[in-house]
């Protein structure tokens, strides 16, 4: 996406929670505890993806984007295919997607990424080609705007 920007990735996080899940310092019924909406979501939202359930590879996961915003309103906290996020980001300024990733065999769900998503990337792309007036001064010194140098 075009505006994504601000990512944060939580693949370390899930590799030292997975470490420990598989040494049995973690139970499986500690992470393996996706909610009913989660999986509603997963199974209404979601985004299929090649890759197996690290827990109990039956399943292939399924990505879930959950977006939150001042602007969103009532839509804040849902559940949005990529095609939803696409569209949102053309018409709102800034808003907060998470991915969560869902396995809905054995209910397994880790926070995969978080992104800001919006309108706002789109400007700040273009005053990065070319300096903006506020960063400039507006063309005034700093010695003449405190009065200095007269």
């Amino acid at each position: 996406m075009r505006t994504q920007r601000q990512a944060v990735d939580y693949s370390l996080q899930r590799r030292a929670l997975l470490r420990e899940v598989f040494s049995g310092r973690v139970g499986t019924y500690e992470v393996c505890d996706a909610s009913p909406y989660l999986k509603n979501a997963a199974r209404f939202h979601g985004e299929p993806t090649e890759e197996r359930c690290p827990v109990c590879r039956k399943e292939n996961l399924t990505l879930v984007h959950y977006i939150y915003g001042d602007e969103l309103k009532q839509s804040a906290g849902q559940a949005r295919n990529r095609a939803e996020l696409s569209m949102l980001a053309m018409t709102l300024r800034e808003f907060q997607v998470y991915v969560v990733e869902v396995c809905r065999a054995c209910n397994w769900n880790h926070l995969v990424e978080q992104f800001l998503l919006g309108r706002d990337g789109l400007l700040e792309c273009e005053q990065g080609t070319a300096e903006p007036l506020a960063a400039s001064g507006g063309g005034v010194t700093p010695d003449r705007r405190h009065g200095a140098g007269r």
